[in-house]
Formats: C-alpha cells, structure tokens, sequence
C-alpha cells in the first residue's frame, strides 16, 4: 500500500483547522485520542458530528484493526470535545510530522486538554490484565535515535524551539484521574507509572522487555509519546492512559504470545470501565 504524504506546515494545518471549524457548532477545548479498540468513548458524545479521516483535508487514513477512523465532534457530560476514533503510528509508514498532524490541528481549534488513551503491555509485575495506568512520565525510544516530530524547523506560532518534558504530564490531571477512577469504583484496578514507546509494528522480544524493565518503564506501546511531545510544544495540558491489555513475555520457558486479538479483547472487557472514568473526568478539567 501507497502510503499518501501528510502537509504539516503552519498554513496547511490552519487549512484544515479552518476547514473544520466552518463545519461544526462548538469549539472544542478537550480532545481525546482513542487507542486500539477504545474508540467506543465516542459513543458517548451527544450532539455529534462526525467527519471520516478521508474527508478531511490534509488528514491521513488509519489502517490498523479497531481504529475506525473519523473525528467526532460534540459534547461529553456537556463539554465540548473532539474525539479521534483511531490514530496513526509511525509503523503503518507515515512520518512523525503526519502521525502527530491531527494535535496541531486541535490547538488550532482551540484545544486546551489532550487526553491519550492507547493499549500497552504490563511490564510492571505488580500490574493485571485490565488494569488502567496513569501516564506520569514516558521514556521516547526513538527520540533517542533522532525520530522527533519536533527536527527540522521550529515553527514559533506552534511553540518554542526547545519544549520542556519533565512536566509533560500534568500532576493536577493525573491527581485528578486516581480521584475521579476511585469515585467511579475503578481504584482497584487503577496504577500510575511509566510509559515507554517502541516503534513496532513487532512486540518486544524477551531480552528487550528485560531492558525496559530495568529503565524503569512500567509498560510499553507504539504510540502516544509523539502526540504528547507536539501536545507540550503547543501548549495543551496532556492525560495519558494506558489500558494494560496483556504482559508482557519475560521468560524463555513461557508459551504465551502476545497478539494483537488478545489486545482487542481485553479492550472489550474494560471499556465499559475506561468510558465512565473519563466521561466523569471530563466535566471536572
């Protein structure tokens, strides 16, 4: 498959942005990003409008099973929101510039708020299948081989040309998120720690997951750490949760494999959870 180029200049994301926004009724002041298989959180938005990815100008399609692929706009519990029934991963080809368009796009909206949801491995042996952690800190693997949204030409109406990432993921939010996961029953099975991006489209090999561990990542995926990076650069406040869908393989005895229909499950099993945690969380940001 031809993968088609995504613009990603100050004026093609004002294009789109404009585009948009001459089309719906609200501005939004929160996004959400919906990981695999969590894109029912848009089920939730009431006085929808609803735009394929395909439809849009300058926005790329998502290939990978359980991203539909459309934006929602509307209200959630009253708030208006923007929703992303699927995201794009530098694995399916497309460049970091493409893969994190759609953040830009929001701040041009008029976007305060990301909310990043994806589904990763436990690497944490104190973490279940099914747990939700709380992104307090990432660790960018391919950041540190030069994979940034950010190289290149720094375009000051986006944000500075060297973004802080210590307070990448903002403490009231997160203190926030554990509040609202215990008011809604959800504390049991709510963690808090780091998360750590591989670029995939392969899961991590045992010797891999051994190292991880030891950088002190508590779970691992191939997505969320490039929208977050583009997200600070703008200045939007960012939320990342990561829904534990399986853990990952850590010794050389073990049969089990993980696949990417046991992440589609498990997304099943917890959604339901996940929804009423940010529908309540979001009409407290």
């Amino acid at each position: 498959m031809e993968v088609p180029l995504c613009r990603s200049s100050y004026d093609d994301c004002k294009g789109t942005a404009d585009w948009l926004q001459n089309r719906i009724k609200h501005t939004p002041r929160v996004a959400i990003i919906c990981g695999s298989g969590l894109g029912d959180l848009a089920d939730l938005i009431e006085d929808k409008i609803v735009f394929p990815y395909k439809d849009v100008p300058g926005f790329p399609t998502s290939t990978v099973a359980g991203h539909a692929g459309q934006l929602v706009f509307g209200k959630l519990q009253g708030r208006e929101c923007v929703c992303m029934q699927g995201r794009f991963h530098f694995y399916e080809g497309y460049s970091l510039n493409t893969v994190t368009f759609p953040v830009r796009v929001f701040f041009l909206l008029g976007v305060e708020t990301l909310i990043v949801t994806n589904a990763a491995g436990g690497l944490n042996g104190s973490y279940n299948v099914g747990d939700i952690m709380v992104i307090k800190d990432h660790i960018n693997l391919p950041g540190f081989a030069g994979q940034s949204p950010l190289v290149g030409h720094n375009e000051d109406r986006f944000g500075v040309r060297f973004p802080c990432m210590s307070d990448a993921y903002d403490q009231k939010l997160r203190a926030l998120a554990i509040q609202t996961a215990k008011e809604q029953k959800c504390g049991s099975f709510m963690q808090e720690g780091v998360y750590c991006m591989l670029v995939g489209p392969t899961y991590e090999t045992i010797a891999e997951c051994k190292i991880l561990q030891k950088f002190g990542a508590d779970a691992v995926g191939m997505s969320t750490v490039p929208e977050v990076v583009v997200a600070r650069h703008c200045g939007l406040r960012v939320l990342g949760l990561s829904l534990i869908t399986n853990k990952v393989v850590t010794d050389y005895d073990s049969h089990e494999k993980a696949n990417h229909e046991e992440v589609l499950a498990t997304t099943r099993l917890r959604a339901k959870d996940l929804q009423r945690l940010v529908r309540h969380l979001v009409t407290k940001i």
